[in-house]
């Protein structure tokens, strides 16, 4: 009798499976969409090649970095797999992406405008930052130019030598 209740209790957990199977959307697109049946099935083999090169090789991470074989079957792998992700999110259409390159093409020129030019280099760092401060530096080592002409270079205003200072 309890062998009779395993079996009706194991019974029962496939048919909820097959149930749940049923009525789950992702199963049922991927029973509908030949695309994206395909693209798992690009993805299978193309992992499997890379898979086999690489296990049989004497040095896996030599033929991991080397063989352009390996690196080939793996992108054709991962973009496969991006097909069909994006399949079954909803099928993103590829002619959406023009706003995506338009704004990189704008970044890009962005980019170039500021290395390329130094005024437009100069108005951005003035909007983030705040213009600079413009200040005019005299020096006090020397007599100013004025001065130096009208005395023939000796200023009447001159201070005294410290050393003569002292003395008096």
């Amino acid at each position: 009798m309890a062998s009779r209740n395993k079996a009706a209790r194991a019974g029962s957990g496939v048919f909820a499976a097959g149930q749940a199977a049923r009525h789950n959307e992702f199963v049922q697109r991927l029973i509908e969409d030949e695309e994206l049946r395909e693209s798992l099935r690009e993805a299978f083999g193309a992992a499997r090649n890379a898979y086999g090169r690489v296990s049989h090789g004497k040095r896996p991470g030599r033929v991991l970095m080397d063989d352009k074989r390996v690196h080939r079957d793996l992108q054709t792998a991962a973009k496969s797999l991006r097909e069909a992700s994006d399949s079954l999110r909803g099928g993103r259409s590829k002619s959406g992406g023009w706003f995506k390159r338009v704004v990189v093409i704008g970044v890009v020129g962005a980019g170039v405008a500021l290395v390329a030019s130094e005024g437009v280099r100069k108005k951005v760092l003035d909007a983030l930052f705040g213009a600079e401060e413009e200040f005019e530096y005299t020096s006090t080592t020397t007599p100013p130019p004025a001065a130096a002409a009208t005395n023939g270079g000796a200023s009447a205003e001159a201070p005294e030598p410290a050393a003569e200072k002292s003395k008096s």
